[in-house]
């Protein structure tokens, strides 16, 4: 990956009819930027984007994957469907995932390994309630989702994971982490990666943020040490408002 990644992440909205306009609108802003761009959709969207985003320069992916290899689990979908598919990558640990349907640290260690085995890189989404960081334990709660996530895996699979810190208080409620609070978040991420691997998988490792970002305030994110960039949400959707926050974090202009 390159050093600027930017991940949307549509959640459950937009048709596959209104996928197609939406990628029709989105690539043309965003074909001429120098950044790692992906857009994670809902299962019914992937054929679309396969076929309208080849040749482009925006990757797409699932927001969820099964813990299971195949067999009798009715209604998941499992990683070598979504590589088959052509997704490059999946988010796994999201918050809401958690909240709504009970996912577990080593449900989410058992889709990382799944993904690994067909080259599909995996979002792993961690971060505190509102709740456990009033309550100081915001580095203990980062440590055990890592600890718990990657459990079993060698330092080369860390190349297939990105890690969103995803703080649950600033997730779709308006709310934005500061920039401190960021950059003390991506440091406890580093420091426990290179404990449990090595200083050099700490700097190699691609860690985003993800709560609120929006075109009016990426601006103050930008210069967060060590932060590689941002998993979207809401924005992602609106094609115009999505480009100009790349534009933005990118240092182009943003085009009107």
């Amino acid at each position: 990956m390159l050093n600027k990644v930017i991940i949307g992440n549509q959640k459950m909205n937009l048709t596959a009819s209104q996928t197609r306009k939406f990628i029709n609108a989105f690539v043309p802003m965003v074909e001429h930027l120098n950044c790692d761009i992906a857009i994670c959709v809902p299962y019914t969207n992937l054929a679309v984007c396969k076929r309208a985003l080849k040749d482009t320069n925006v990757a797409f992916g699932a927001q969820n994957v099964s813990e299971f290899e195949k067999g009798a689990y009715t209604g998941e979908i499992n990683s070598e469907m979504l590589a088959d598919i052509g997704c490059k990558l999946t988010l796994v640990g999201h918050s809401e995932r958690r909240k709504y349907f009970s996912e577990h640290n080593s449900e989410i260690n058992s889709k990382i390994k799944q993904n690994l085995k067909y080259n599909i890189t995996s979002v792993l989404c961690i971060g505190e309630s509102k709740r456990e960081r009033t309550a100081g334990q915001t580095r203990n709660v980062i440590c055990k989702q890592l600890d718990e996530c990657l459990s079993g895996l060698y330092e080369n699979e860390l190349e297939n994971i990105v890690v969103a810190y995803e703080p649950i208080w600033a997730i779709g409620t308006g709310q934005t982490a500061t920039g401190k609070q960021i950059e003390e978040a991506v440091s406890i991420i580093r420091e426990e990666i290179a404990r449990l691997y090595t200083d050099k998988a700490s700097k190699n490792i691609v860690v985003l943020y993800g709560g609120s970002v929006k075109p009016d305030n990426v601006k103050n994110f930008i210069n967060i040490k060590n932060l590689n960039g941002f998993l979207v949400g809401g924005v992602s959707l609106d094609a115009k408002a999505f480009s100009e926050l790349i534009q933005i974090y990118v240092g182009k202009p943003v085009k009107k």
